[in-house]
């Protein structure tokens, strides 16, 4: 906050060997979860060492894990990996779908935010594993005179594995200024109307557009250990709530949306059902024509893109399914903005 910008001046009544300070503002950061450099092996070993060695992903002691993750998984997996993420991969800006998508979505909130506050706030975007990285973003906004930071983790749903460890990422970086800001972290909005309505608004459009209507919509999550529901975690029942204010707000049945998760990962028990496995036992059932959608998701990723518009399809069609269609993630829909601005403008009471 000193010395940071050209309109940076000494406080009145300083001496005049005072260093200048920036004029004050207050800082909006976006976080997402992630994304490597690029698909090759040690862009991808690098991204998924970080990832997989949060203790907010995986808890097991590092006694057993880390020798597990280094000397097998790392050896094995960015090959497997870097396939998925180059058969998705945003060749045209050399990146991935979520930094493209992300980068959107910060530009319209910006422009949001600047339209109701001007230069009294300034917007940017950072990512909890990878580049650009929390500490780097937040020391860029200290540095522009940023006394107050909000910071949004963009997961409509609280879980240690997502909202959590972004915030120890933030709190950490915190940790680091000399001239620590005011912060605030924004809390989860699954259950907030408009991203419900924006949600609502994205699979009536989908409808509208296919010739059949599907015989049920299944809403994918992502999963996590069901012993962290039985720890206290609330990522299971906000997902739940968001399928039922769903289902209310479109005015459906019981039996047209269904709640699911996906990406199991490891021995564990997961939150069930598997995604993977109910989309199949639809097929079987009959439901030869479904849609998915991901409401866990602010953005496609390698998580929707790949597995569900690849592994999921293919498991459903398989066993016999027919029409797979999935329903793209809000990214950067102005229903999606605008719900977004206005979690923002709640967060941001009392400051501006």
């Amino acid at each position: 906050m000193l010395d940071a910008t050209p309109t940076a001046t000494r406080p009145a009544h300083a001496e005049t060997d005072h260093p200048k300070v920036a004029a004050p503002r207050v800082g909006i950061l976006l976080s997402n979860l992630g994304t490597p450099d690029n698909y090759d092996y040690w862009s991808m070993r690098r991204y998924l060492n970080e990832f997989l060695s949060d203790k907010r992903v995986i808890d097991y002691s590092a006694w057993i894990w880390q020798p597990l993750l280094q000397l097998v998984i790392l050896t094995k997996r960015p090959f497997s990996s870097g396939a998925a993420y180059k058969s998705i991969w945003n060749e045209e800006d050399g990146e991935s779908p979520l930094m493209t998508i992300t980068k959107a979505q910060t530009k319209k909130i910006k422009a949001e935010m600047q339209e109701r506050y001007g230069d009294q706030v300034m917007v940017d975007f950072c990512m909890r594993y990878g580049n650009p990285s929390t500490k780097s973003k937040v020391r860029a906004m200290t540095e522009a005179g940023c006394q107050k930071i909000l910071f949004f983790p963009l997961y409509p749903h609280y879980a240690g594995a997502t909202s959590a460890t972004a915030n120890d990422e933030f709190f950490r970086a915190l940790m680091k200024e000399k001239w620590q800001p005011t912060s605030r972290t924004v809390e989860p909005y699954f259950a907030d109307e408009t991203y419900i309505d924006a949600l609502a608004q994205s699979i009536e459009r989908a409808y509208a557009n296919l010739e059949t209507r599907p015989d049920i919509l299944v809403c994918s999550y992502h999963g996590v250990p069901i012993r962290y529901l039985m720890e206290g975690d609330p990522y299971h029942c906000q997902c739940q709530k968001t399928t039922r204010l769903l289902k209310e707000r479109l005015g459906w049945e019981d039996t047209e949306i269904k709640t699911t998760f996906q990406s199991k990962f490891g021995p564990e028990e997961w939150l069930q059902p598997y995604t993977v496995e109910e989309v199949a036992r639809l097929a079987e059932a009959g439901k030869k024509n479904i849609a998915v959608c991901a409401p866990a998701f602010s953005a496609d990723c390698i998580e929707t893109l790949e597995e569900i518009n690849e592994e999921i399809k293919e498991s459903f069609e398989e066993a016999g399914g027919e029409h797979f269609t999935y329903i793209p993630c809000l990214n950067d829909d102005d229903a999606h903005i605008k719900a977004l601005s206005g979690v923002i403008d709640k967060n941001l009471k009392g400051w501006l």
